[in-house]
């Protein structure tokens, strides 16, 4: 039996209706049919959480006041902060790698950041939520795939290990800064459970209040999950009466996106990995390096763990991305019912790996703001690294564009009979 006024959720990665159980600190709701973890029933509060968020605040403030590597040959240093990267790529010439540097590493963090105290503060103080709190809570939940402080931290070990034998190198005080933000990040996330939040802007909808309604024409809202009943079954529905984004039952041209997005990545991974990502000139001798020399070249110099890393991010992670997208699409397109559950978890996969194949690019931009010591040494991008960021950025894409809720949607008419009914979540 479902209790009338327990939350009703449609599980976002299958599309099943679920009635919340009771909050038990430390559990969590799992969708039954695909697995999808549907709420984290968290244990800190809204307090907890905006402790966090300030102390995340000020770690990253710190985190770009200071240099975070120092880089010795010859007598000369370097040093690099965090954005040094991307003014060293945009003064290159390399101007839209060194935009998207920026707003990775630093001006997504700092929204994410400063966009959550500014909804969880006034609600942990029991007020009502700020002015524009749904749009803010929705713009920080949509910036958080694009915050990459973690990802760059990778980048940051590679391009020490790449120059720890050509010079010294002596980590900067914003380092520690860094790394305590990610830290302290991670914690509140965790801390922090939205579905709690968008609860207090405006509560869920209650299973009384879709009694009547045909569970076909019930809509789920892509960002806060509110969900709608009544909708016509349209492909645009109107929009979310609590976070206003735009109602769609499933994500509008989902296949024929996704087939364009990958087959331009595909078509652009080919000069990122004949073209070079960067030249290396020390005292008047070098050559380009192309992704695939800078990994021989790493077996030649024996780093083994750096060689792998650098292998899998930039050319196993974005191959594998290609394909998992491309065999989804497939079987979508051809109403495939099988091994739906396994096909979900391989779409989960290729969400969550994405975005750590942007480790080549931080690692260029570090090498290219550090080692600028004229006839000694300089490095400096290259156009295969602006074709293998398009890579990453538009398989992303391609990614979020892909609706998982197709995969059971075949065949339509014996899926939807299954999970006509209501489905309780369990813990």
């Amino acid at each position: 039996m479902t209790a009338p006024d327990h939350p009703i959720l449609l599980c976002h990665d299958c599309g099943a209706p679920h009635a919340l159980p009771p909050a038990l600190p430390g559990h969590r709701a799992e969708c039954h049919r695909c697995g999808a973890v549907l709420r984290h029933f968290r244990t800190g509060g809204l307090g907890q959480a905006v402790a966090l968020a300030i102390a995340s605040t000020i770690l990253f403030v710190t985190a770009n006041l200071f240099p975070i590597l120092t880089f010795e040959l010859e007598g000369r240093a370097q040093t690099a902060t965090l954005l040094s990267g991307s003014v060293a790529l945009w003064d290159g010439g390399y101007e839209v790698l060194g935009v998207l540097v920026f707003f990775v590493l630093f001006l997504a963090p700092l929204a994410q950041v400063l966009g959550t105290l500014y909804v969880v503060m006034p609600l942990a103080a029991g007020r009502t939520a700020a002015p524009g709190a749904a749009w803010t809570f929705r713009t920080v939940a949509r910036l958080r795939r694009w915050a990459m402080a973690e990802v760059f931290l990778l980048g940051l070990i590679v391009a020490y290990v790449k120059l720890s034998d050509l010079a010294e190198l002596e980590p900067g005080a914003s380092l520690a800064a860094l790394v305590a933000f990610i830290l302290v990040q991670v914690w509140g996330e965790a801390s922090l459970s939205p579905f709690e939040v968008w609860e207090r802007i405006a509560p869920q909808t209650r299973v009384a209040q879709t009694a009547n309604a045909d569970p076909e024409r019930l809509t789920a809202c892509h960002d806060c999950h509110q969900v709608v009943a009544g909708a016509n079954g349209g492909e645009s529905q109107g929009a979310c009466p609590r976070c206003g984004a735009r109602l769609h039952h499933r994500k509008p041209n989902s296949l024929p996106r996704g087939w364009a997005l990958i087959s331009a990545a595909t078509i652009l991974y080919i000069p990122a990995n004949l073209l070079p990502i960067m030249t290396v000139v020390y005292f008047g001798a070098g050559q380009p390096d192309t992704i695939l020399s800078g990994v021989e070249a790493l077996i030649a110099a024996e780093m083994w763990p750096v060689a792998l890393l650098v292998f899998f991010a930039s050319i196993t992670v974005p191959v594998l991305k290609l394909i998992g997208l491309a065999y989804l699409l497939w079987t979508v397109q051809r109403g495939s019912p099988k091994r739906q559950r396994d096909r979900t978890r391989l779409y989960r996969l290729i969400e969550g790996v994405g975005r750590w194949s942007m480790v080549d690019i931080f690692m260029i931009s570090l090498l290219a703001a550090l080692v600028q010591l004229g006839a000694i040494a300089t490095i400096h991008a290259e156009l295969g690294a602006v074709a293998f960021a398009a890579v990453v950025i538009i398989t992303m894409l391609a990614s979020d564009s892909f609706d998982p809720r197709l995969i059971w949607d075949a065949p339509p008419r014996r899926a939807q009979r299954q999970d006509s009914s209501m489905i309780d979540a369990h813990d």
